[in-house]
């Protein structure tokens, strides 16, 4: 059964990070993502094989490979362009234009296209035009500033917050608003996807708990960031770790009981002044078990307990197991395509294509004859065909 997106055409220019993440969310959901290649480098070294995104982001697309210095390639993005629905560039501001692929020139070719533009720092402002990487634009989105403890410095939450969250996520919801618009008035529109404002609005509950008096701008000294004894990771007796939530009281008690904890200091739950010396008493309880002994001891109960567990255990715990929420390719887990629809389900697409695996048939698709992809595969490698 077709996706939930199945309608959907998607034109994605070939870069890093955030695009490619938003566009394996369509792909899964059943979207045709054409994703622009670059030609493949010669010797390129060990960074570009770190950076490319080959693999499990890039799944489910079809790829042509065009070198975009040459108007013959320009001019086939563009045939591509009047039959999508939504094209995704992840340049720095005004490079696509200077490719002659810029918003102007697309939405000419198709006025119902929905153009998103994924940055780090946005297309206005200072730093528009700047580099960058998730670390510096959670850094001044104000995100990255209360995470890890008091006594160290700000810890990078890999980077999830910028190019996945605040990025590829903010990105994907923002085309879809765009295209449900361009569905009912007939006019596309450019969205600015930047994720400094991606991060920054992921931020939005804690602005609104500081707001109220119940968060202070201080890393470390707040319920969620640590500071709470109820609320953190413990080390456990083999050296693997616990995660505790019992934010609310009856998850709290629950917690207590069944770590066996009748100390009467623990009933100050709330009181911020105690939960460092909290924290060291239940460190003290943790480290007498193992994590599984402790997992084994806390699952089913309200306690709002779960193991810390690896890359490689999540994709192997009976929960995730019987819920299909990773699957295995070439012997590799993968996290399965989400969310779950009921009647127009997602499956997990074709593995990542080769570089320019679907050249020859996209071209055919827009309509030029053997001779003519025989002579553009010529013509001073503009194009790259399937097998080169």
């Amino acid at each position: 059964m077709p996706g939930p997106l199945a309608a959907l055409t998607v034109i994605e220019l070939a870069g890093l990070g955030p695009s490619p993440f938003a566009c394996m969310m369509f792909a899964d959901m059943g979207a045709r993502v054409v994703r622009v290649d670059r030609p493949p480098a010669r010797g390129g070294g060990a960074i570009d094989s770190l950076m490319r995104n080959d693999g499990f982001v890039d799944r489910g697309r079809v790829s042509l490979a065009v070198d975009l210095k040459h108007p013959e390639a320009v001019e086939a993005v563009l045939r591509l362009v009047e039959k999508a629905d939504i094209l995704v560039e992840g340049y720095r501001p005004g490079v696509a234009e200077r490719i002659g692929l810029g918003p102007d020139v697309c939405l000419a070719r198709n006025p119902r296209l929905v153009y998103g533009r994924m940055t780090g720092w946005g297309q206005s402002g200072p730093l528009a035009k700047s580099v960058g990487h998730d670390i510096n634009y959670i850094a001044l989105s104000g995100a990255l500033h209360p995470l890890g403890y008091a006594d160290r410095p700000p810890s990078p939450p890999l980077n999830l917050v910028g190019d996945y969250g605040g990025g590829g996520m903010y990105l994907a919801v923002g085309l879809l608003a765009a295209h449900v618009a361009s569905k009912s008035t007939g006019r596309g529109q450019v969205v600015d996807a930047a994720m400094t404002d991606g991060a920054a609005l992921l931020m939005a509950p804690l602005y609104g708990m500081m707001a109220k008096g119940h968060w202070v701008d201080r890393r470390g000294e707040n319920f969620l960031d640590g500071a709470a004894h109820f609320y953190r990771t413990y080390e456990c007796a083999d050296g693997k770790f616990i995660a505790v939530g019992a934010i609310e009281p009856h998850f709290y008690k629950a917690m207590l009981e069944r770590c066996g904890i009748a100390d009467p200091d623990f009933a100050d739950q709330w009181r911020r002044e105690r939960w460092a010396a909290l924290g060291e008493k239940l460190a003290a309880v943790f480290r007498a078990r193992t994590r599984d002994e402790w997992s084994a001891l806390f699952e089913g109960s309200d306690a709002c307990v779960a193991p810390v567990l690896s890359m490689c255990e999540a994709a192997e715990h009976p929960h995730n197991a019987s819920r299909g929420t990773f699957v295995t390719s070439g012997g590799m887990p993968q996290p399965a395509p989400g969310p779950r629809f009921a009647a127009t389900p997602s499956t997990l697409p074709d593995p990542a294509p080769e570089t320019g695996q679907h050249t020859c048939a996209l071209l055919q698709e827009l309509g030029y004859s053997p001779a003519q992809i025989g002579d553009l595969l010529r013509a001073g490698g503009a194009f790259v065909a399937e097998g080169d």
